[in-house]
């Protein structure tokens, strides 16, 4: 099965400019591709790992990536799928924002590889040195205005407005791509399937600045799930890439919480596994969805992808103590990341703590007498462990080295004491 076979069965192909021709090229010789990437926030997110993730599918066959980075465009905004005008930000952020998801793209392209290495690339090396006539007389005649007003990206933000900034954004994104054709003999563009318009005018501009051209646009599909909410998001926000901002933890979580009625897409999409696994898989689901075997496969691939083989044992460990209640086991930094959303209490003074005063300060318990009877009935839990003693004091063996001590109330409900 070649690439693009492999491609359409995972479902990544939305739209091609000259299929049987990109086909033929394929097979023909190992071309250069890119995708791009603007620095619009200090990490890049899980929408990104499609093209991300595509640009190495074509790097395994073979091919050479480059993976532009929009230090230029970045400065300028997108305007597809945006409602809105982007906040324009200083070139000092964009700079370092730059810098990071440039350290990011190192995580999955192979830049150092003694054979077929990926690039990266920043177009600000070439749109920033330009000047304003040079680029009205050079690239701005070959874009009629009717021709721009077409493009959805443009016509979605008519009634809303759009700046001439964010107008010029297609010049600029195609100038990218003139640029790539000529000075590295670039022949295909991909990206997300908002991306059309942009991509497509690139095409025409090498078309008329480049005779005899042979260049090729493909995009991907944006990603969607099943019950209609937005893919990538949690009640927490954004599913970043950065571990700071999405713990490991949190990210096993937010795939192996994926709908039934997804994973095998996801799968398809995200993973490296063969087509014969997947369908293994699917089949799995199908005849015991309990087991929810695919789930867990697509959690595993995901995050050891994304955050490397340790990260992964590390959720699966923090998620089997939560499951199993046995808190004390885990360690300082695994109780960071897995309680990271449940309500906290900083306790100022070290000193040994009783418990029935800890939990009306902390608003655990809403009064002493409540305490009292939570204590008695045996639905408080330190650490995993029941506590019925009235009497009880927490002392430094309750910390988690020094640090954590992990209450809950009822079943369900946690809190974190900090110290």
């Amino acid at each position: 099965m070649n690439l693009l076979e492999d491609l359409q069965f995972r479902g990544l192909i939305n739209q091609v400019t000259d299929e049987e021709g990109l086909q033929k090229l394929l097979s023909e010789e190992k071309i250069k591709l890119y995708s791009g990437f603007d620095p619009t926030g200090d990490s890049l997110h899980i929408g990104h790992l499609l093209p991300i993730l595509t640009l190495v599918r074509f790097q395994q066959s073979g091919h050479h990536p480059i993976a532009l980075v929009g230090g230029a465009t970045g400065l300028i905004g997108d305007p597809s799928g945006k409602k809105a005008e982007r906040t324009l930000n200083t070139e000092d952020i964009v700079v370092e924002w730059s810098n990071r998801i440039k350290d990011q793209l190192s995580r999955f392209l192979d830049f150092e590889a003694t054979v077929n290495p990926a690039t990266i690339a920043n177009n600000h090396d070439w749109i920033g040195e330009m000047n304003v006539i040079s680029f009205l007389r050079d690239v701005g005649k070959n874009f009629g205005i009717n021709y721009m007003l077409a493009k959805d990206s443009v016509q979605s933000r008519i009634e809303s407005g759009i700046s001439y900034t964010e107008f010029s954004y297609m010049i600029l994104q195609s100038l990218d791509f003139l640029h790539l054709y000529k000075e590295q003999k670039c022949k295909l563009q991909i990206g997300g399937s908002d991306q059309w318009g942009n991509i497509t005018a690139g095409l025409e501009l090498i078309r008329k600045s480049e005779e005899n051209s042979k260049a090729f646009g493909l995009t991907i599909p944006l990603v969607t799930k099943a019950d209609g909410t937005k893919f990538g998001k949690t009640e927490g926000g954004a599913v970043w890439l950065d571990r700071e901002k999405t713990s490991p933890y949190e990210f096993y979580q937010f795939w192996i919480n994926t709908d039934d009625r997804d994973v095998v897409k996801y799968l398809k999409y995200f993973t490296f596994l063969s087509h014969e696994e997947i369908v293994s898989l699917e089949n799995e689901l199908q005849e015991a969805p309990e087991k929810r075997s695919a789930h867990k496969r697509l959690a595993e691939e995901v995050t050891k992808l994304v955050h490397g083989e340790a990260a992964l044992d590390q959720a699966i460990r923090i998620s089997k103590a939560l499951f199993s209640g046995s808190i004390s086991e885990l360690t300082a930094e695994e109780i960071k990341q897995g309680f990271a959303d449940v309500p906290s209490f900083t306790v100022e003074n070290e000193d040994q703590l009783a418990l029935v005063e800890l939990l009306v300060a902390s608003k655990i318990a809403p009064s002493k007498r409540q305490a009292r009877e939570d204590i008695t009935n045996g639905a408080i839990s330190i650490n995993g462990e029941k506590v019925q003693d009235l009497t009880y004091v927490l002392s430094a063996s309750d910390r988690i080295e020094g640090q954590f001590t992990v209450v809950r109330r009822g079943k369900k409900k946690y809190f974190l004491i900090k110290y």
